[in-house]
């Protein structure tokens, strides 16, 4: 399988997708990354990149800091007393880190899945990480208040070396000008403090001769007088180094006492990581993970497939579909050079390689593939000088270790099959191998030039397929074409290329009349699909015109529905206008009358009030009933500020004139038609017309006080008159049935009076016979309440 992978280019493509990883652990991960012994992993795999790809693409999102490589650091943990060094120390905190950052994610992920055992394994002491960040400097050097002996140590250390450098200094100074290097100043040789004297003052200076210039013209004295001080500053730094590595040597103890949780949050965090990487590249490529099928009883479905490498590279590659049913076990491409096979093949085997290592490959949704044990694969040149192996040899070999080896779940990738050899051999060769790898492997695909194997599909030994090629602009396009073989275009290309004419000619004439048939069939059929294509094509932009028109179409008979309805809108707020200039005369014809024949017939008079206004106020609401069905509330000329109490007002529900009496937050209290009722304020408009409440108009019986509050009357569906007198029946009937009409515009109402002596129901019967508004009075039915109830319907 080793060699099938290399040969398709496996570790290519893993090594692009590790670019996703955030640290170089994680890379080294998904570069490692090899297919998965069964099913059942690869599936758990896919399902864990798919979690994080969905968690990355949230809206809160996972972000995942660089850590460092921690192998080192964990197997010098592993030695009893050793020391950490300072960049092992930091790795470890860097680590610690982003494993206590990264545990929040376990409240949302999958209870059951791979990334939520993972966070799980994660590890990190807040405490430990700041004591291994107190301990080192910004360059990684172990601070000086790493501990107060290690600063008083630094300290003294440095007051020595001021010191020995100003007496070096002044030393040099008194030097005779010839021994003197000018511009020279006090350096360090070997670890040790010296002046720059010439060669023959080595004498004058005494002491110690460290190092020499390049010309020998100069030497690096450590006078006699500094070798005391200097010994002095080395047992210093001797004592450095010990406070150093003893304070390196306890923080690698704290880390040590924690060694197996910090090596399994290391781990999980490269697993996160190689995981993450993946679903960052799925997600680039818009990718859907297939489905495993059976590999001996399902098809193959293969959507949108494309070449990893080519996918990520500028202009992106061509996806092709594949479909094979279950018994379509070898897929024979043909066509031109340079057309893609090559490409092809590798791409069939890279999809089901990286699949199976938990890779989501570049594929639409839909896809179906199965889970094969082992790959082989025979693509390039493998001859071999060493083992005396020519192109054909390396074949010849390949083939015999996959026909000896390959079984029904296994895929077989097979580049130029037949080739390298005489044409007619190694077609028949090659015939015979793909008959016999059609009953033996799950999947067998095989390019080749030869045109004897583009006859194999004929018997149904294979699929032919074809990568397209564009014969007018001589270009591939890479599409791909099942059930049909493809054209060589071997002497088009010469041509194109620059071969003779006359050469071009003669290779013409010595094609055989078989071989001359079949790719004058080809062009042929090349030439129908091309005129298939182009009607598509033609096909497909009318339809795209006709549903154009057909969306104009509907556009347009939307936009005149509309417009009739506003149309009717009009109209109807015109009549409706009309009807209220004809009810406010009527109220005004009313009031004349009233104050011309007050001491008048008053019952007569009152039936008159209530036919006119009955009439009047049907026709309001049969054209408010039509305004709220062509999608108006109300007409927008009622649109206005919201009343004060004491003004007058329409209500919506009844537009009879009416008066605001008070005003409780969003709601009124109107007096209408002799009633009090409590409305919403957004149903009220102010009214031009005064409307004079009851309590303030005069008569020879019903006068009331200007400041006397009448009752709220609800609109209900019956009044029971029960316990009332006869003559209490009046006041307590009549402003019911105005409600019932004027307010809630119901079609009947019960009024229960008892049967008792049938007073109070003679009395109901004489009210209602005198009220144009009621069409019907009968008494209640067997479930109405019987004699004991009259029913009053309006019109």
């Amino acid at each position: 399988m080793d060699h099938a992978l290399r040969v398709i280019e496996f570790d290519r493509v893993l090594a692009a997708i590790s670019g996703y990883a955030a640290s170089e652990p994680g890379k080294s991960k998904v570069r490692a990354l090899r297919p998965l012994p069964d099913a059942a992993s690869a599936r758990r795999a896919l399902a864990a990149v798919g979690e994080l790809r969905a968690l990355v693409a949230s809206g809160e999102g996972w972000n995942l800091d660089a850590f460092p490589e921690l192998g080192p650091a964990l197997r010098r943990l592993a030695i009893d007393d050793a020391w950490l060094d300072p960049g092992d120390l930091l790795a470890c905190a860097k680590v610690m880190a982003a494993g206590r950052i990264s545990r929040g994610l376990a409240e949302r992920l999958d209870p059951d899945g791979l990334p939520v055992l993972l966070v799980g394994r994660l590890w990190g002491d807040r405490a430990l990480e700041k004591r291994i960040a107190a301990t080192f400097d910004a360059v990684g050097g172990v601070a000086d208040g790493a501990s107060p002996e290690l600063r008083r140590i630094r300290r003294a250390l440095t007051g020595a070396r001021v010191r020995l450098v100003e007496e070096l200094t002044r030393f040099a100074g008194s030097l005779p000008e010839r021994v003197r290097v000018p511009d020279a100043s006090v350096t360090v040789r070997n670890g040790r403090y010296c002046i720059p004297v010439r060669r023959e003052g080595k004498g004058i200076a005494g002491g110690l001769v460290h190092d020499a210039s390049a010309s020998r013209r100069t030497l690096f004295v450590e006078p006699a007088r500094a070798i005391e001080a200097m010994n002095g500053i080395r047992e210093l730094e001797l004592r450095e180094e010990r406070e150093v590595e003893r304070i390196l040597r306890e923080l690698a103890a704290a880390v040590r006492r924690h060694a197996s949780e910090l090596a399994a949050s290391y781990g999980a965090l490269v697993e996160l990581d190689a995981l993450r990487a993946r679903a960052l590249f799925a997600a680039g490529m818009e990718a859907s993970p297939p489905a495993f099928v059976d590999p001996v009883a399902e098809g193959i479905r293969i959507r949108g497939a494309r070449h990893p490498l080519l996918a990520l590279a500028p202009g992106g590659a061509v996806p092709f579909d594949l479909d094979l049913s279950a018994d379509e076990r070898v897929l024979l491409v043909s066509g031109p050079n340079a057309g893609g096979k090559t490409v092809l093949l590798k791409t069939l085997g890279l999809l089901s390689a990286l699949v199976q290592s938990g890779v989501v490959p570049p594929l639409r949704a839909g896809s179906r593939i199965p889970f094969f044990r082992r790959f082989f694969a025979v693509i390039g040149d493998e001859q071999s000088i060493d083992a005396s192996l020519s192109t054909f040899g390396a074949q010849a070999r390949n083939l015999a270790e996959i026909l000896n080896e390959a079984d029904d779940r296994d895929l077989v990738l097979f580049d130029e099959i037949g080739s390298a050899t005489d044409p007619a051999e190694g077609g028949a060769l090659a015939a015979a191998a793909l008959e016999r790898l059609a009953g033996q492997a799950r999947l067998t695909v095989a390019t080749t030039h030869l045109g004897d194997l583009k006859r194999l599909g004929d018997d149904g030994a294979a699929v032919q397929a074809s990568l397209e090629f564009d014969s007018r602009r001589l270009e591939p396009t890479y599409r791909l074409v099942r059930d049909r073989p493809g054209r060589s275009y071997a002497l088009v290309i010469a041509a194109r290329l620059g071969v003779p004419e006359d050469v071009l000619a003669g290779a013409h004439a010595r094609l055989g009349p078989e071989h001359v048939s079949l790719d004058t069939l080809l062009a042929r059929l090349e030439a129908e699909r091309g005129e298939i294509e182009d009607l598509r094509a033609r096909l497909e932009r009318r339809a795209e015109e006709t549903a154009a028109r057909e969306r104009d179409l509907a556009s347009r008979e939307t936009a005149l529905a509309d417009s009739e309805r506003a149309a009717e809108r009009q109209r109807e707020v015109a009549r409706r206008e009309t009807l209220r200039e004809a009810r406010d005369r009527v109220e005004a014809a009313i009031a004349r009358l009233e104050s011309e024949y007050a001491g008048g017939d008053e019952p007569a008079r009152r039936a008159a009030k209530r036919a006119v206004r009955g009439e009047v106020e049907r026709a309001l609401r049969t054209s408010a009933r039509k305004l709220l069905a062509l999608g108006d509330r109300a007409p927008a000329a009622e649109a206005a500020e919201t009343p004060r109490a004491g003004e007058a007002v329409r209500w919506s529900a009844s537009d009879r004139p009416a008066t605001l009496v008070e005003v409780r937050g969003a709601r009124g209290v109107i007096e209408v038609g002799g009633l009090r009722l409590t409305v919403p304020l957004r149903d009220l408009t102010p009214h031009s017309g005064a409307v004079a409440p009851r309590g303030k108009r005069s008569s020879s019986g019903g006068s009331r006080e200007a400041g006397e509050r009448r009752p709220i009357i609800r609109v209900e569906t019956q009044i029971d008159l029960r316990g009332l007198r006869a003559d209490e029946v009046d006041a307590a009937l009549t402003p019911a049935i105005d409600a019932a009409v004027v307010v809630g515009d119901l079609p009947w109402l019960r009024i229960i009076h008892g049967k008792g002596t049938g007073a109070l129901r003679a009395r109901v019967q004489e009210i209602l016979s005198g009220d144009p508004r009621i069409r019907l009075v009968r008494a209640g039915g067997a479930g109405e309440g019987g004699t004991g109830v009259t029913v009053a319907e309006f019109e």
